[in-house]
Order: structure tokens, then sequence, then C-alpha cells
């Protein structure tokens, strides 16, 4: 048994003061209020329940201030992800992704959602372990200290009606059935989910999406939608419909579905979210990056579409600014402000985002829940003065505000350090031996 005092806590009753919180098989026992701290673990500044981050590509953080080179387009971009793409392996991926989750951590994320489409080795051969490359990243997130939702992706296509290229063979299991063969192999945990995900209607011939969202009936289920205008061209040209009618017609939408950027919807492809309960997954920081636009948030949340959040190619691995962008985009996009509460932002990050990624126990601070505490300092110069509430965490708090984390009762963040990895080092050593 473990016990940690917060001097401040957001439960999921709201703000309490001097909480002792005791942990147990990696979940809260008890929470009291108003209690002295003994030889507890002391937690001093506003402690949040753990993140989620549900949608990651670890390999694409090798990319972070390389892709700024002069003015560069989304195309160029695409050739150095490739170029990274092409030489990894089960070890090296490995390691950047260690870090990778690492630098998570450090931020308060305590759950990640990846979005595996990287399976094979060089012109799609495969390795003697066909999911070497997954438990590679199922290993980087165990010794970084957070769970692991591997939302293996399918990729048959290098767009609708195009042959893949020489790097996206290493993506590619050559048709729905033999990609569920091979993922039919990797086994959960209690920190590991297994989940499915299609790559986008480009990515995955709509004959055979269905066979992708039936694969894993009670698993998270993942695609990128609508991420940029030439995809919704290229749906409507082949198909006759938008990316979000298609896939609403191969019975991929649901409750436990999320659409991963949702960018350039119509009113009927809004509707068809909402009505399915399926979540809309923003990544404003990628988005931002990527020139792709500014998703209709509000209308989505209106309709029914729960909001969840991701850093995807991890420009910046930062949940507090994507919750807040989040809210900033709309105000940009609007010219009018309040659209979001901090604690609707803090939701999404939290208990939605969780729930998106298949840990339904996690991201709320009450007993029975998965023991996961995020600890922010209140005296830095974004966090000075501003009160040390809900509002704090959300409009001015960073990741570079993270004191101490705890996933699942243990303690992998304290005083700002990563308990067991020199994260900083790592990040740039593995990005180094892919990238030079």
């Amino acid at each position: 048994m473990t016990s940690y005092w917060c001097s401040t806590a957001l439960l999921s009753t709201g703000l309490a003061s001097s909480v002792l919180i005791s942990v147990g098989d990696g979940r809260f026992t008890s929470i009291v209020e108003g209690a002295e701290p003994g030889d507890a673990i002391r937690l001093e500044g506003l402690v949040i329940p753990g993140l989620a981050n549900c949608h990651s590509h670890a390999f694409h953080r090798a990319l972070r201030g390389r892709t700024q080179t002069e003015r560069g387009t989304f195309w160029t971009w695409r050739e150095q992800m490739y170029s990274v793409a092409s030489v990894l392996t089960p070890d090296s991926y490995y390691r950047l992704a260690r870090a990778v989750y690492g630098e998570m951590v450090l931020a308060g994320i305590t759950s990640v959602g990846e979005f595996h489409y990287l399976h094979h080795g060089p012109g799609g051969k495969r390795y003697d372990d066909p999911n070497a490359m997954g438990e590679a990243l199922i290993a980087g997130a165990r010794d970084a200290g957070l769970r692991i939702a591997l939302l293996d992706t399918c990729y048959l296509a290098g767009g609708i009606d195009q042959p893949l290229n020489d790097v996206q063979k290493r993506f590619s299991d050559g048709d729905a059935v033999a990609w569920g063969a091979r993922v039919g192999q990797l086994r959960g945990a209690d920190d590991v989910v297994i989940g499915a995900a299609a790559h986008s209607v480009r990515g995955v011939p709509s004959e055979q999406l269905g066979s992708v969202a039936t694969l894993l009936p009670e698993a998270p289920l993942h695609v990128h939608l609508s991420e940029q205008v030439a995809e919704n061209e290229a749906c409507l040209a082949a198909y006759g419909r938008t990316p979000s009618q298609v896939l609403d017609e191969t019975g991929f939408l649901g409750p436990r579905t999320s659409a991963v950027h949702a960018t350039h919807l119509t009113p009927v492809d809004v509707g068809l979210l909402g009505s399915t309960g399926t979540f809309s997954c923003f990544c404003p920081t990628t988005e931002r990056d990527l020139a792709d636009g500014i998703g209709p948030s509000v209308a989505l949340r209106d309709a029914g579409s729960p909001l969840t959040l991701g850093s995807d190619s991890h420009a910046v691995v930062d949940l507090f600014e994507e919750m807040r962008a989040v809210e900033l985009d709309e105000r940009l996009a609007s010219q009018e402000r309040g659209h979001w509460s901090a604690s609707e932002l803090l939701t999404a990050a939290t208990v939605t985002g969780h729930r998106s990624i298949g840990f339904a126990d996690a991201g709320v601070i009450e007993v029975g829940a998965r023991a996961d505490l995020v600890c922010l300092r209140l005296d830095s110069p974004r966090t000075a003065g501003t009160g040390g509430s809900v509002e704090t965490a959300v409009f001015a708090a960073s990741a570079a505000d993270v004191t101490d984390v705890v996933a699942n009762g243990v303690q992998v963040v304290a005083e700002g350090n990563h308990v067991k990895l020199a994260v900083g080092a790592e990040l740039a050593a593995s990005i180094e031996a892919v990238t030079r």
C-alpha cells in the first residue's frame, strides 16, 4: 500500500484540499479530504488525473525541428517521414519509442493510443515475429511507465486506386484478411489494449473496411478522417460519397470508433459522427504544423460526438496545449470566445480520452479507478497567480509545469525527472541513429 498527500487535488467531486490518497494494486483504495500527510509522498501543487494521448505516431518524433527547413510543404514533410520509416528496425524503434513515451510521461500522459502501421521490414519482408514492431512499441511503453493501446492499423493502398510506394510496402499485409490474421496473434494485458484501425479511406479500399471494423468487436477502432480537402475530393471522385459516408456504410462508425482529425466535414458528416456516438480526436498542434485546417469541434460536440485529443506527429508533446488549442482555434475561426469550458477540455483529455482507447476505468480520481496522478507546480512563471483551478491546468500550465506523475499507482516522475530514464539523452541518441 502506497499513500500520496496532495495539497490540492481535482477529485471526481471537484477541487479539494489536503487530500490523502491510498493506492493498492494500481488502484485508488481510499481518498480522504482535509487529512494530514503523515509519511505519505507529498505532491505540492495542483493534482489532476492522468492524461490520455489518444493519437500517436511514435516515429514521427524524429522529425521535430527537421521539417521546418526553409519554408517546406506537407509533401516535403511526408518525404522526410518516409525517410525515417524506411530505416527503423525493431531494436531502433524500441529505443525511439521508449524515449518518446518517456517524454509523454514527463508531460503527464499516463496512457497512449499508438496508431501503428509500420509493421514489416524493408520492401514488406516479414520479420520472423510478424508483430516484432508492435511488440517493440509495447515494450517501450512499459519501460517508460505508461499504458498503451496498440491500434494496429490496416494499410493497403497508396491512395484510392493507387499502388503502394516502396516505403509503404512496410505498412501493408496485402489485404484485410492477412492483416487480421497477424493482429490476431497479439495479446493484451492489464496495461496493454490491442485495438484496430484503418489508416483512412485512402489507405483501405471501401470493400475491405468492413473486415477491419469487425475483427475486434469489443476493442477500440480508429481511423484518420478527412484530414485534408484532397482526401475528400478523391473519395467523392471514386465513390460519389464523402469519407464519413463511406465509413458509415461499411459499419465503421459507432461508440467505440475514433475519427482522427475530422477536419473537413460537411453538415451531413457531422451528423453521422454525432448520431453514431463516434469520438472525434483532434490533434491541434499537428493540424497547425501540417496546415490541415481547423475542425468543427463545437458542431461535433453539439451533434453528440465526444472530443478526445492526441499529439499525433509530436511536433509538440503537451496535452495542455492541445486542450486549450481546441478553444483558441475555435475563437480564431468564429471570432467569438467561450466555446469550451476548461472542465470540458480537461474531461476530453482524461475521462473521455481514456475511454476511447480502451481504459475506461482511468482518467478520474475516485476509489476503484486506476491510480494515476499528475502534479502541476503553481509557482512557475506560467502558473503563478492563476488561482490553482481547473482553468490553471487548461489555460495556463504547460508540460514543463509537471513535477510528479503516478501511473497505475507507481511514481514514474519525481521532481520533474523520469525516475528511470534520461529522456533527453535517449531522445537525442535514438533520433540520431535513424536520421544520420
